[in-house]
């Protein structure tokens, strides 16, 4: 097999891999039930006939309650005592756009409050219709070590529902204490839903950043084709906890329970998320507790690692987990020293690209001694143009007399494979990374430019360039001596231009720095005298 050859399956697997997500969004798991018959937040009612339209609930209406606010160093929550629902959770750490007075990103807002987030469902009612409340304690002012709580009580036929909230001035974890108490003179069995509702977390055509229903329990499902989460799926398994995610921010509920099954639904363009407990059996005159947390906040992992159940494998990093995780930790190592993430970037790109020298000095000798070959391979590929097998032989017999391993320029390309994807990984999944700058204008101008590395190049200079400095590496390589192959080669520089176009800009930093510095290296390997 031809260095070329081997070169060539190198690169196109890494654009199949790199592009991926590009081309084909992440594909959610096909629903495991149909609808069930009460939509708005799903319960564990027996699934309706295909034919039949799925009803839904009535839209939360926020006026006969009164509103109570929670206020943290960390978010602004507004309850309703009508059912405890939320009707705002403001993020006071990040805003919508990177504007200076950009609105606070509010994780439940007007649309999503009609949904009823952190409503309860009882035996398929929804209690904040329909069911008188009363709260316990007032408006809440926490600094960064206070904490404290609210009741709400309610009554739903022969169920008293009490529901206390406590809330952490260093977390973005509200704890619950469920009661269902039985009030009459016979046992009952109750069936609940936990439901939380989430407009969307990010821009509808991202297809690097959807937002996505997620649940998890041994592993993490999820689901983002909204035109299957229409149609509403069932995890028929237990999950451990179900959120409303995207790759910055999560809304999620994490029951200390057992046994729970999770539900999705995108309705009236709003995702729903719900666990469902089926047969709670209390006794006349017994109770049940049910301890709930819930997480509204960003996917920050040391407040992610503060939640039970492994909330902290939201932050899905792919196969190379064990990549990623080190590598992001040196990127916050070279923030905490310069104080900019571009920067960080460019500085864990040239350690990155230091460690791997060796290598890489192996793959351009081997592309060197390739190229002195080629002449000799021309002639070969002539003489048994008709006889394939023999064409091989020989080659095989010409790499083995001038001790040239064909593979030798790519094999090391491979064992960097993996280090790319972990950091492709740990830059699309950082969250430090939303909205921020690198060089936020224009040199000479004031348009706004790399201002958020979270966010393409607004105006495709960085991606442009790094088709470039691609296909100068691609004129600096030897080229195969198959014409066809040579050109697929250099059409790879197009083919990434592309996919990169609507990378996140940090994205596009580490590749284009990584492609200057293999340049660099390869000029001087190639022109240095022996």
């Amino acid at each position: 097999m031809e260095n070329k050859r081997v070169i060539l399956a190198v690169v196109l697997s890494l654009a199949v891999l790199v592009g991926w997500n590009f081309l084909f969004p992440a594909k959610p798991q096909a629903p495991k039930t149909d609808t069930p018959t009460q939509t708005e937040a799903p319960t564990a009612q027996a699934p309706a006939p295909a034919a039949q339209r799925a009803e839904t609930l009535p839209a939360f209406a926020p006026t006969p309650g009164r509103k109570v606010t929670v206020n943290t160093p960390l978010y602004t929550a507004v309850f309703n005592s009508a059912g405890g629902v939320l009707e705002q959770f403001s993020l006071k750490g990040y805003r919508q756009t990177i504007a200076p007075d950009s609105p606070l990103v509010d994780l439940v807002n007007a649309k999503a409050q009609l949904k009823a987030p952190l409503g309860l469902i009882v035996n398929g009612t929804p209690t904040w219709q329909n069911v008188e409340w009363s709260v316990e304690g007032g408006d809440l002012k926490l600094d960064a070590a206070g904490a404290g709580s609210l009741s709400f009580t309610g009554r739903l036929g022969d169920t008293l529902i009490r529901r206390t909230l406590t809330f952490s001035g260093a977390s973005y974890l509200i704890d619950e204490k469920l009661s269902l108490s039985n009030t009459g003179a016979a046992p009952v069995k109750d069936r609940l839903s936990l439901t939380v509702a989430v407009d969307r977390l990010s821009a509808a055509d991202d297809s690097y950043n959807p937002t996505q229903a997620a649940f998890y329990d041994t592993g993490l499902e999820l689901f983002s084709n909204e035109k299957k989460l229409a149609e509403g799926m069932t995890d028929e398994k237990p999950v451990q906890w179900g959120a409303v995610m995207s790759n910055y921010f999560l809304v999620g509920i994490i029951p200390e329970a057992e046994g729970l099954r999770g539900k999705a639904k995108f309705e009236d363009e709003i995702f729903r998320v719900a666990l469902d407990k089926d047969g709670i059996e209390i006794p006349a005159g017994g109770r049940t507790d049910l301890d709930v947390r819930y997480y509204l906040g960003p996917k920050d992992p040391k407040f992610l690692a503060q939640a039970p159940h492994n909330l902290a494998a939201a932050i899905d990093y792919g196969w190379f987990d064990f990549i990623a995780k080190p590598l992001l930790k040196l990127l916050h190592f070279f923030y905490d020293y310069v104080g900019n993430y571009g920067v960080a970037i460019i500085l864990l790109t040239v350690l990155i690209k230091g460690l791997f020298w060796p290598l890489s000095h192996k793959s351009y000798k081997s592309m060197e001694q390739m190229k002195r070959l080629q002449p000799l391979l021309t002639q070969l590929r002539e003489k048994h143009k008709d006889d394939r097998q023999k064409m091989n032989e020989e080659m095989m017999q010409l790499y083995k007399t001038y001790k040239v391993n064909p593979a030798g320029g790519c094999l090391p390309m491979i064992v960097q494979i993996p280090v790319f994807f972990g950091l492709y990984q740990a830059l699309l999944h950082s969250i430090e990374l939303r909205h921020a700058p690198f060089i936020a204008h224009l040199p000479f101008t004031n348009m706004i430019w790399l201002a958020d590395l979270s966010a393409k190049d607004p105006y495709y200079i960085t991606p442009l360039v790094m088709g470039a400095t691609m296909f100068l590496q691609q004129k600096m390589t030897p080229a195969p001596g198959d014409p066809t192959q040579a050109k697929v080669m250099l059409l790879m520089p197009v083919i990434f231009t592309f996919m990169f176009l609507n990378f996140p800009s940090g994205l596009v930093v580490y590749w284009l720095v990584n492609n200057v510095i293999s340049i660099a290296q390869q000029y001087w390997m190639l022109n240095k005298k022996s």
